[in-house]
């Protein structure tokens, strides 16, 4: 199996629909290579609100496991995962808040960058593990009337990423570190909440 192969298997997460996809690439000492990644993620917002008000839309990341072994290559760790969630046009940001999450080995954080808020979880997530990314609530305050606040994932391409993590995987003897960075295709509203 390539190593391309084995990575579309290892960061294929066992989730049922609604899917974020990302397209993702892989930095190794092989060279890059493209994979897939599914994501389950639910998503919530009111569907309308008065202009000048305070509202939260969640971004609730759904279960995952990560595989022990695939056709000969170990997975050891997945580790400095960062998803990012983009503050919506027509809204301003106000506070964010993580809740749940298991499984992860660190406690995750959330911080404004820019204009996204940033989950950030440094495990590391080992091989075969069962985990859960926090559920990400954002306080908005909505913009002017008749205006739609759309609540989507990060990220453009691979050079613009919204999703990016450091795996290990292990072949015989050698032990093999590729940072990927991915980005949803398509990107789909996930919300969205009408100013009226």
């Amino acid at each position: 199996m390539t190593t391309l192969s084995s990575l579309i298997l290892i960061f294929a997460l066992l989730t049922p629909a609604p899917v974020a996809t990302y397209a993702c690439r892989a930095d190794t000492k092989f060279g890059r290579h493209t994979l897939s990644l599914r994501q389950g993620v639910d998503a919530k917002a009111p569907a309308t609100v008065r202009p000048n008000t305070r509202f939260t839309i969640a971004v609730d990341p759904k279960p995952g496991q990560l595989p022990t072994d695939v056709k000969g290559f170990k997975l050891q760790e997945v580790r400095d995962l960062s998803l990012r969630v983009p503050i919506p046009a027509n809204s301003s940001y106000v506070s964010a808040a993580l809740t749940g999450g298991s499984g992860l080995n660190s406690t995750p954080s959330v911080h404004l960058d820019g204009n996204a808020a940033v989950i950030q979880v440094a495990g590391p997530i080992a091989g075969g593990a069962s985990y859960r990314l926090p559920t990400l609530s954002v306080r908005l305050k909505s913009g002017r009337r008749g205006t739609t606040i759309q609540t989507r994932l990060a990220g453009t391409s691979f050079d613009n990423p919204g999703l990016t993590l450091q795996s290990k995987i292990k072949w015989k003897f050698v032990t093999i570190k590729a940072p990927v960075a991915c980005y949803p295709d398509p990107n789909p509203a996930l919300t969205q909440t009408r100013v009226q």
